[in-house]
This record gives C-alpha cells, sequence and structure tokens, in this order.
C-alpha cells in the first residue's frame, strides 16, 4: 500500500496528526504512515481511536508495551459505515494478526430513516421517505449533524424518537455483525467511555457516548469477537478534563467533552492485558 502524507494546520497549540492515505483508500488516517508489509495489529474507531487532540493515543501506548506494529485506523466521529465501504480498510483488516474495533455510536450510519455522509458519518444527508412520514412536523432541511438532528427529535417528538432509537440499536447490532463477519483473524472489541455499557431499560435522551449501545448489544457480539476489553476511564482520569490535551483556543470546547491522557493509558493498559496474552 502506498499513501501521501500532509500537514494539518490546526493552531500553535494543536498537533500536527501527520494525516496520511493507505491504498485507494479517500479516508485520512492519523500518521505516522506504517508499513503494512509486515505482521501488525490494526485499530478501528472513532474520534477516541483518532486520539484527536491527543499526543499519544491508545494505540500508540498499546504498540509499544506489546511491542507490535499497531496501524491507527481511526476516523473522528466515525460510525460503523466508514469502514465497511472501504475496501482498502477491510482488505488491512483481514491481513492484520490482531483487529481492534472500538464500540462507536449507533447514531453515525445509514438506516432505514436517514442517511449520512459515507466518509463522515456524523454529516446527515437527508430523510427518507418513512422518516417524513412518521415525523411529519419536522422540516429535515434545516439539520447538517445527527446529533442536532436526534436532540430536536427527542425534544419535540419523544414517542417516535424512540422508535427511531430502537432502529438504530438493531441496525447497529446489524452492521457491526457484517464488519465482524468480514475480520478472519483475531478479534478484540474496546468500550473506551466514562462510564460502562447501560442497561436498555435506563436510556433516556440521547445519552452519552457511544450513543445508544447498551450492555445487551456488547452481548449480542460477544459470540463473534475472541475479546471485549470496558476500559472505563476512573474518576481520577475524568476529573483531569482537558489537562495534557493539545488545541487551540477555538477547539477548546469540543477537547472538553472527551477522554484525556490518562484515560487513554487507562485504556492501553487494559488492552495490553489482552493483547499479550
Amino acid at each position: 500500500m502506498v499513501g501521501i502524507m500532509s500537514y494539518e494546520k490546526m493552531g500553535t497549540e494543536a498537533l500536527d496528526y501527520m494525516p496520511c492515505r493507505y491504498g485507494d483508500s479517500r479516508l485520512l488516517f492519523r500518521g505516522p504512515m506504517r508499513n503494512l508489509d509486515q505482521k501488525y495489529a490494526i485499530f478501528l474507531g472513532g474520534t477516541e481511536t483518532y486520539g484527536k487532540f491527543i499526543a499519544k493515543p491508545f494505540p500508540d501506548l498499546v504498540e509499544k508495551d506489546i511491542n507490535r506494529v499497531c496501524v491507527n485506523f481511526g476516523c473522528v466521529n466515525a460510525g460503523v459505515d466508514v469502514f465497511l465501504s472501504d475496501p482498502t480498510v477491510l482488505l488491512a483488516a483481514q491481513r492484520a494478526e490482531t483487529v481492534v474495533i472500538q464500540v462507536m455510536g449507533a447514531q453515525n450510519m445509514s438506516n432505514r430513516f436517514y442517511r449520512v455522509h459515507p466518509r463522515r458519518n456524523d454529516r446527515f444527508v437527508g430523510a427518507s421517505d418513512v422518516m417524513k412520514t412518521v415525523f411529519r412536523e419536522i422540516d429535515f432541511t434545516e439539520f447538517h449533524f445527527t446529533r442536532h438532528m436526534l436532540g430536536t427529535l427527542c425534544a419535540r417528538a419523544p414517542d417516535r424518537y424512540a422508535m427511531l432509537r430502537d432502529e438504530l440499536k438493531q441496525a447497529w447490532i446489524a452492521r457491526m455483525r457484517l464488519l465482524l463477519s468480514n475480520v478472519p483473524g483475531r478479534k478484540v472489541l474496546l468500550w473506551f467511555a466514562g462510564a460502562p455499557p447501560a442497561e436498555a431499560a435506563l436510556q433516556t435522551g440521547l445519552g452519552p457516548d457511544p450513543m445508544f449501545v447498551d450492555r445487551a448489544m456488547i452481548d449480542a457480539l460477544r459470540p463473534l469477537v475472541d475479546d471485549v476489553v470496558e476500559a472505563v476511564a476512573s474518576a481520577e482520569a475524568q476529573k483531569q478534563n482537558c489537562n495534557g490535551m493539545h488545541f487551540n483556543e477555538l477547539e477548546r470546547a469540543a477537547a472538553k467533552r472527551l477522554l484525556g491522557p490518562k484515560a487513554h493509558q487507562e485504556a492501553a493498559d487494559a488492552l495490553v492485558k489482552v493483547l499479550s496474552m
């Protein structure tokens, strides 16, 4: 696989992620580019896997401890769709010794109610006829992002929103099963969040990230993976807020919503225990 590198201009306090592209993929991943002509582990996931604002995200920390090349295929705001629709990513995952898949939210993927952008999965593209029929009073042209759209539906039509949420849950399980079926090697499912998976009956509103994913959904995938790692950030890690993160002033609000370096170290430690076996 070949690639290109470029630089992101994000301000004096921001990181240079050295974005790179593998093969024919149109996705930009975090660099530096890794050589895939050797044994490696691959990490698929969203903003946390990418390591937004983090100098050493957990894939880098894991690589140091297990002495094996770890390829970061995380994408900011990714859903399952971005990986399923990219042949280069699937081929790299099929050739990997181990594939670690971060649990991503169920909101950022196309479904029978709405479509998302194929590469920028948090971008709302359009509502289906089914969606327009169920939510007749909503003008979907005002939405550009899935979270904004879902938050509005939750506030204005909570009963019908619950039906949409349940559809997304079922679609997520089906999409994850499809992704896992395309990976022949060792598979590790990673839950990386500020709280453990919730029980379905306790979920209300939009809920925390990863959105809509509950323990029953994780359990439904257990037969398809070799290990499930729950890396729940400690109270100490969460108190640190965005300390140790790299961002410019315009990015401060976004940084505060993410887990910081200590949480990444805790996730790496949990993964190393499994991957070293």
